[in-house]
């Protein structure tokens, strides 16, 4: 590696497996000695913390579900005493028991430069102002963001999500030069710099975004609108650390994990048997060093795919693809399992469509029903809406084997958000 980077590690094969057989280890014996699910589960799958667990050995190992965040409510996993706890971060669900994690000050110290390494690779340097508007509170999101710009040195503008006019405001007044954001809030504010005739007043140079799926479409309009000359998906999630857990370079081929810090597994979502290489599973992740809540083959319901071979932009670091969607987010309609992103990925071929659409499932007289709404591009004719419908129709049953109906409506109808955009509504048990 150059010696430019301060945060980012070069990451050979010999340096990874070495790495993370040390740290596999250490962290079955911590879990085992310090929480007495995981010593339970793990010595009924025949584990002695006096052995030494190869990485072949890994499958093993039993994988630990969310179920198992939920049951140790309110501190599941804590694997230290709570006097070396020093801070927690909820998940963002919406139903039942939140997931809490717990932290101690060693965590927040690998998460902090963990993240900073984002910042890093996405080309950033300490003159750079970020804008930060995503959620602070109980949510990992805004803290890990902030966390990282100050370890890595550049101005934090933290604001978080809303706050539309402040935004605005400090956009053009302090000239920021990067965006850290969900997809939906940046092409939110991008609809706003563009109404309000911001673009050429603004500095925004770079967006780092994530926290949920999203379409290229999508993408390449925030870029536009905004006026910015890169964006990069970053990847993470509450349960491991926060955000940060591995970022998108200039390359656009994949996101860099940082595998000196977690294992990742892509498995099949029904054997949890490894998949091929390069063919789509669920992430199963398990920590290297994470002291207070360490996670042991954690299935993280995101869906990807390991990208094999040398990035184009020479960082030595492995990758995956972007996440695809999450294995919790397949719905069946009339016998067909289908995920969001296979919709997704049809519209993406219909150039006068724009980048919002909404599925809506309900249920009439005893048969599923699915209206897909999905916003035309701005400047194409309302009058194109009845072909438009009618011809995207037809590729949904071709790709999908399923018929659903179309409604193409103008753009701006859906809704937006400041956090994650809500695809599917799911109504139908309320018929």
């Amino acid at each position: 590696m150059s010696a430019q980077y301060r945060f980012l590690p070069n990451l050979t094969p010999e340096v990874i497996a070495a790495v993370q057989t040390e740290g596999l280890n250490w962290t079955l014996r911590h879990a085992y000695a310090g929480n007495p699910g995981y010593r339970e589960r793990l010595a009924g799958a025949g584990y002695d913390p006096g052995q030494t667990v190869s990485l072949q050995d890994l499958t093993r190992i039993p994988v630990t579900t969310v179920d198992e965040l939920r049951t140790g409510y309110p501190l599941p996993l804590l694997s230290v005493p709570e006097s070396e706890v020093v801070r927690i971060h909820a998940s963002s669900g919406t139903t039942g028991k939140r997931k809490i994690l717990a932290y101690t000050q060693n965590d927040i110290d690998t998460w902090k430069d963990m993240f900073a390494r984002c910042y890093e690779l996405a080309g950033l340097t300490p003159l750079d102002r970020v804008q930060i508007a995503v959620g602070y509170g109980l949510w990992t999101a805004g803290a890990g963001f902030q966390l990282g710009c100050e370890r890595f040195g550049a101005m934090c503008v933290p604001i978080g999500p809303g706050n539309m006019e402040i935004h605005l405001q400090l956009l053009e007044d302090l000239k920021t030069t990067c965006l850290c954001s969900t997809a939906s809030m940046a092409l939110l504010l991008a609809e706003e710099v563009a109404k309000h005739n911001l673009r050429k007043k603004i500095s925004l140079k770079k967006a780092i975004f994530g926290a949920e799926t999203h379409t290229p479409k999508m993408r390449a309009r925030f870029e536009d609108w905004l006026g910015l000359e890169d964006s990069f998906d970053i990847s993470g999630m509450t349960e491991l650390y926060g955000p940060g857990a591995g970022l998108e370079c200039a390359a656009h081929a994949g996101i860099h994990y940082w595998a000196d810090l977690y294992i990742l597994e892509v498995l099949d979502p029904e054997t949890l048997l490894p998949v091929a290489p390069g063919e789509v599973g669920e992430i199963v992740v398990t920590t290297l060093k994470k002291e207070a809540a360490p996670l042991i083959r954690y299935r993280t319901r995101d869906l990807t795919r390991l990208i094999p071979g040398e990035c184009p932009c020479g960082l030595a670091v492995p990758r995956h693809d972007r996440i695809l969607g999450r294995s919790d987010d397949m719905f069946i309609f009339r016998g067909v399992n289908i995920y969001p992103g296979q919709i997704a990925a049809v519209l993406e071929a219909f150039p006068e469509l724009g980048s919002e659409f909404q599925i809506r499932l309900t249920r009439k007289d005893g048969r599923d029903q699915m209206l897909v709404k999905i916003e035309r591009k701005i400047g194409v004719p309302a009058d194109m809406d009845q072909n438009l419908s009618e011809s995207v129709s037809v590729e949904m049953r071709k790709h999908l084997l399923a018929r659903g109906w179309v409604e193409i409506v103008a753009p701006g109808e859906l809704p937006r958000s400041f956090g994650k955009t809500k695809r599917l509504i799911d109504d139908r048990d309320a018929q």
